[in-house]
């Protein structure tokens, strides 16, 4: 097996990788939404890898095992986002509707980039085409031995969203953790009062038994979870409804011919966009 003393020459002779230029951070702007599409995904794909080889160093292994490599492999991939990090940060700012997103507490340039490479106004003449484009539409059904009727890439991202949100809640400028928090009281009362009743009876039959979930459904209640990802996935899509106004007004210069009510997901007033216009 290799000895890591025996690397450490080797790895003395590795390139460092090369910082985006200022150039390329200018001619960021004139990526395709193909191409920024990609750079998100390979963001979170080179994310994901270095959180494994962190682990692995963490991890205890013997001293027999190329630390050094895997040290170098972690620091030039953390590099390597930063830069990609970089160059998304300089796309999202070259429109109103990146600066926009990236107004808004929780959102950053990965995020803001992804929404624009993945969410062509063109196609959503209403918010419900983002919904449903999102997989955040819960009438959609995904059959067997079809395509799927949502973007995964883009429903990750949502996800995402909503994760950022509710760690920055604690934050005096964030907006939409805030009230995903009473979105949160909003359920619970209603869950209380046994609003849920018939859709947790429905779920008890389709859990097992021995589960904590069961315990809830069984008694006409939805699981404290299960009203999380209720009042998360609302968030969100508040935030979506939102950046369909800001999109549409940008492409269009008008608002959209419907404006959006909030009382349609239960809120019961028009939460108005926040920071726009700018």
């Amino acid at each position: 097996m290799l000895k890591t003393a025996t690397l450490e020459p080797e790895l003395e002779e590795l390139e460092p990788i090369k910082r985006l230029s200022r150039d390329l951070k200018q001619g960021m702007g004139l990526l395709t939404p193909h191409a920024v599409r990609y750079l998100v995904d390979y963001y979170y794909q080179m994310q994901r890898d270095r959180i494994r080889a962190n682990a692995q160093i963490l991890s205890g292994l013997p001293n027999q095992e190329p630390h050094g490599v895997l040290r170098w492999l972690g620091d030039n991939t953390a590099s390597l986002e930063a830069q990609i990090k970089a160059g998304l940060d300089a796309y999202s700012m070259t429109s109103p509707l990146g600066r926009w997103c990236r107004s808004i507490t929780g959102i950053g340039p990965v995020l803001a980039a992804g929404l624009i490479a993945h969410i062509d106004i063109t196609q959503a003449p209403t918010v419900g085409h983002i919904w449903r484009f999102a997989g955040l539409d819960p009438t959609m059904k995904w059959n067997k031995a079809t395509k799927r009727p949502w973007n995964s890439r883009l429903k990750t991202i949502c996800w995402k969203i909503g994760e950022s949100f509710i760690k920055v809640k604690g934050n005096e400028k964030d907006i939409y953790g805030k009230l995903i928090e009473e979105r949160r009281a909003y359920e619970d009362a209603k869950n209380d009062a046994g609003d849920y009743k018939e859709v947790a009876l429905e779920r008890a039959e389709k859990v097992g038994k021995d589960t904590e979930a069961y315990k809830s459904y069984s008694v006409g209640r939805l699981p404290k979870g299960h009203l999380y990802m209720r009042s998360k996935r609302w968030g969100v899509k508040l935030f979506l409804a939102h950046y369909h106004e800001v999109a549409f007004e940008c492409q269009y210069g008008t608002k959209p011919p419907k404006p959006y009510v909030m009382s349609v997901l239960g809120h019961g007033h028009e939460i108005k966009v926040p920071n726009w216009p700018m």
